[in-house]
């Protein structure tokens, strides 16, 4: 059985390759380590490794680690789940990024409850790019009325968007969808009523990574490859 080490060893490398084969420069892919379920020990390891940014979906999970792990420098922790209007508080006070805003009303309250004494918080808008029922994020005909709003807010910094594709569909048809959130991206970069950096794009998992680098992600969020199949019965 393969070590914690080595997996992102191996990931690593994948990265490493799907950059070089879509003629990117070295480095211009990041690695989040999505660590939801995972014990604080597991991501010990992986910091170890060299891994210093991960990905939680479960606030009360994420605390309880974030406090077990203080004694680790530079650590980045970024929440990547659907966010509750009474839960922003403490996303604010002790993330560094959050991939899952697709509400105006959050965004605010993000904003608001960010302490002074800290930088801007790192923010992607969601966007549900398939357009699926089920599945949280803003529509993609209301992105730029809500990226404009959203940039102007004092206590965040707008990086860019994060999409989870539909996993069921085809190669080809998961490629479209890579591709519509590129365009997304880049149709704000030329909107001059948007403010920020605009240049996250944070899509792509352990089964696709290579896929959604091809089509310009430059945030892979990779869970399974890394810790194994999750145990869902805490």
């Amino acid at each position: 059985m393969s070590s914690i080490a080595d997996n992102i060893r191996s990931v690593t490398r994948r990265i490493q390759k799907a950059t070089e084969a879509s003629g990117r420069a070295d480095g211009s892919v990041h690695l989040l380590a999505v660590s939801k379920t995972r014990p604080a020990d597991d991501l010990r390891l992986a910091a170890a490794a060299g891994q210093q940014a991960f990905g939680e979906n479960y606030l009360q999970e994420a605390l309880d680690k974030i406090e077990v792990l203080a004694d680790l420098p530079g650590l980045e922790w970024h929440f990547i789940g659907p966010i509750q209007s009474n839960k922003t508080r403490a996303i604010a006070e002790h993330f560094q990024w959050v991939h899952s805003v697709d509400r105006l009303k959050v965004a605010r309250r993000l904003s608001e409850q960010r302490p002074g004494s800290l930088p801007p918080l790192n923010i992607c808008l969601q966007v549900n790019i398939d357009e699926e029922a089920s599945k949280s994020g803003c529509n993609p005909r209301e992105l730029t009325e809500l990226a404009v709003a959203i940039s102007g807010l004092p206590n965040l910094s707008l990086r860019g968007l994060m999409a989870i594709p539909d996993p069921e569909q085809s190669e080809e048809d998961l490629r479209a969808s890579f591709q519509r959130l590129a365009r997304a991206l880049e149709d704000l970069r030329q909107n001059p009523q948007v403010e920020g950096p605009l240049d996250t794009l944070s899509m792509g998992m352990s089964g696709d990574l290579e896929v959604a680098i091809a089509e310009g992600a430059t945030l892979v969020r990779v869970g399974t490859a890394l810790f194994g199949q999750r145990d869902y019965t805490h």
